[in-house]
């Protein structure tokens, strides 16, 4: 029979372990093919956990590999943001989702900085109507956020 006390001490160590096996779970390399006007697009995702905190890279061979920024791991849910520089500019695509076993479900939308053209805030002061992206966001210049998945490769 195991004493209050040790069961005491051994209830935090296990739920931080179950934290970090479900954190543990978004590690890895994951590939998402996404369909477009211009045909398939393959995007590589390159994850890895330390705690709450998600880094690794994201990108394809036309907008190159780019580190993830704010990245964050609570549970089977993620977010980070990839930064892709186009020329003197430069896209925000915000990604958030859930981790399934070896599938990623990511929903994502971008938006440029204030005062770029085309992000931000329309002309005369107003923002954006909800669902306006802008060209990186989502499903291209008219939709709103895309939902793709990814699956594990490694």
């Amino acid at each position: 029979m195991i004493s209050r006390r040790a069961f005491a001490l051994a209830v935090p160590a296990v739920a931080a372990s179950v934290r970090t096996l479900r954190a543990a779970a978004v590690d890895g390399k994951w590939k998402a093919e996404i369909e477009g006007p211009r045909g398939t697009t393959v995007m590589v995702f390159d994850l890895k956990s330390d705690g709450e905190i998600l880094t690794g890279t994201a990108g394809n061979d036309q907008l190159g590999m780019s580190e993830i920024q704010d990245g964050k791991v609570a549970g089977d849910s993620v977010s980070f943001v990839q930064v892709v520089a186009r020329g003197d500019r430069s896209i925000r695509i915000r990604y958030e989702g859930k981790v399934s076993g070896d599938e990623l479900q990511l929903t994502r939308g971008g938006q440029r900085p204030p005062g770029a053209p085309g992000g931000g805030q329309r002309p005369g002061g107003g923002q954006r109507p909800p669902g306006a992206q802008g060209a990186a966001g989502g499903r291209g210049r008219r939709g709103g956020p895309a939902t793709i998945t990814a699956k594990r490769v490694e």
